[in-house]
């Protein structure tokens, strides 16, 4: 018993790498071209059901869709409710699955071919060009999950020669409505374990072809598995945005109805597919595509109620899911200045300022973090860099939300002087982003000098210190600058900082040249030297800024 059981485990698991391969071939040949499907074809509910259905057709793997819808989501590139109705359609595409299973599994002699088909991928394996390379993995693939299927058709034995587990079997099925659950609990909890509703589905159709279960209890547990898929895009949801969050909820809520649904309707609905089916049902044989039939029209069937209420389900998960104050950190919005007096220019550039102010002071912090980081590294290191990079996420954002505000400012009737404050103000949030990406350069070197174990010497490490301080203070005036008029004399100021910190880096290279030259760590001088031009080019974006605010008309 216990071998068999591992041959059905082993089968599976020839089954699953077959399907992983094959999966992850096509992802990286087409991923790119998918991305694209994905994101152009939401723009409305149903074309993101067709969307959905296509892309899962062609991986083989709702998980697999639905992991990517989540990612999307989480970078920007899909609202909620596009990514809501693409789940929708990933259930339905994921049902192509079963179909295959069912007729090349368990009609046709398709392992006759696995073994041809694997060497037809093999010669792409041995290929110069990464694409005929996964290709090759794509054919490969295919061949090995049919192999996989093979095995697991052949692994389960027949029931009729065991007449205890048929009686056990029997008693499970016998338990009317308990039953029911009971399948589909199994079905939702081995899912989780295996993370693959396909793999699953398939172990479903070979336990139903072999006669281990009727149709009813390979249909509930059918729909456990639609429960059990939901685990692998909540895992993916982890640690991601706020909407990202929602997408993976709603994908459980949905299937959880469908569920709910069908659990008062089950009878009648299966009896309604008997009905329908163009086949003898009453043969073993054909149990394959009864199920796959089922699978087929419950997904569908639960899209067609659902689909009429997906704004309701975002507003559903928007109220189950709040944003956390890390969301709430990592998101920003500039609201337009609305008002019925004729000349707003003024209080627009006063407003842009402010915001400007806010972001300043962002990136005046993101640089005391990185410091900090860098003259006390911990092992909580890798958290800290990961909030330095949201940070810079939510600079990037204000540079966007702040020069789409100034550019709708600027389709006022304006003066040419508070055109040219506008331009100059772009300009002033060009380069605060500009300072975010530098301080998130130094914040990664910090990673990567931590991660190596990277020792600089004693003075290099004082050589940056000298340094941050003399970027904190010109960030500082930045800051303090921000909102007043900037005087001939303060940009002189800035002018000789900006110098000073030029003159610096030209001594300290000739010094990490010199230690270089001695034999010490080239990886450390390299990455000092780094750390170094990092700071210059902050220094260099101040300066602009400075020179941009002292040309603003007060």
């Amino acid at each position: 018993m216990l071998f068999m059981i591992l041959q059905i485990i082993g089968s599976l698991g020839v089954f699953l790498f077959g399907m992983k391969v094959m999966s992850d071939g096509l992802q990286r040949s087409a991923g790119q071209k998918l991305q694209s499907v994905l994101n152009f074809m939401t723009q409305n509910r149903f074309m993101g059901v067709l969307t959905g259905i296509f892309i899962t057709s062609i991986i083989q793997s709702s998980s697999a869709t639905t992991v990517m819808i989540v990612s999307f989501v989480n970078a920007g590139l899909l609202s909620l409710t596009q990514a809501i109705s693409t789940i929708m359609g990933a259930n339905i595409g994921t049902t192509i699955t079963t179909w295959i299973v069912s007729y090349l599994g368990f009609k046709v002699q398709i392992t006759v071919l696995a073994l041809p088909i694997v060497g037809v991928g093999l010669p792409f394996m041995f290929s110069k060009q990464k694409k005929m390379r996964d290709i090759g993995d794509l054919i490969i693939g295919f061949g090995i999950l049919f192999i996989g299927l093979g095995m697991l058709r052949d692994s389960v034995p027949d029931i009729t020669k065991y007449p205890e587990t048929m009686a056990l079997l029997a008693n499970l099925s016998d338990n009317g409505i308990w039953s029911y659950f009971l399948y589909v609990a199994a079905g939702a909890v081995l899912t989780m374990i295996i993370q693959s509703s396909s793999a699953m589905m398939t172990l479903t159709v070979a336990m139903a072809f072999k006669g281990w279960i009727d149709l009813p209890s390979a249909a509930a547990l059918c729909l456990g598995e639609n429960l059990g898929t939901t685990v692998t895009a909540y895992i993916a949801s982890l640690g991601t945005n706020v909407n990202a969050r929602r997408a993976a909820r709603a994908h459980t809520l949905f299937n959880v109805i469908g569920v709910i649904w069908m659990s008062f309707v089950f009878r009648q609905f299966l009896a309604l597919e008997m009905r329908i089916v163009p086949w003898d049902s009453s043969l073993r044989e054909n149990f394959p595509l009864d199920l796959a039939l089922f699978h087929t029209l419950f997904n569908v069937t639960n899209t067609l109620l659902m689909i009429g209420f997906v704004p309701q389900f975002a507003y559903v998960v928007e109220r189950l899911v709040k944003p956390s104050k890390r969301d709430k950190d990592k998101t920003y919005k500039l609201q337009y200045i609305s008002t019925p007096l004729q000349d707003t220019a003024d209080m627009n550039i006063i407003e842009a300022k402010k915001e400007m102010e806010k972001m300043a002071d962002i990136v005046k912090d993101m640089f005391d973090d990185t410091v900090e980081i860098f003259l006390t590294p911990c092992k909580k290191i890798t958290d800290k860099v990961e909030r330095i990079r949201e940070t810079e996420t939510l600079t990037d954002q204000m540079q966007v939300e702040i020069t789409r505000y100034l550019q709708h400012c600027a389709q006022e009737s304006l003066s040419e002087e508070n055109y040219k404050n506008l331009s100059l103000l772009i300009r002033v949030i060009h380069e605060m982003e500009n300072v975010a990406d530098s301080i998130y350069n130094m914040a990664k070197s910090v990673q990567y000098k931590y991660d190596k174990k990277i020792v600089f010497h004693p003075k290099a490490t004082e050589h940056i210190t000298e340094l941050t301080t003399l970027t904190k203070s010109f960030l500082r005036t930045i800051r303090s600058k921000m909102v007043v008029y900037i005087n001939e004399e303060e940009l002189k100021q800035s002018y000789e900082l900006e110098a000073v910190i030029n003159e610096f880096r030209r001594s300290v290279h000739k010094a990490a040249r010199s230690r270089m030259q001695q034999g010490e760590d080239v990886r450390a001088e390299l990455l000092f030297l780094d750390f170094i031009k990092y700071m210059e080019h902050i220094g260099d974006s101040c300066l602009n800024i400075m020179q941009a605010l002292h040309q603003i008309a007060v």
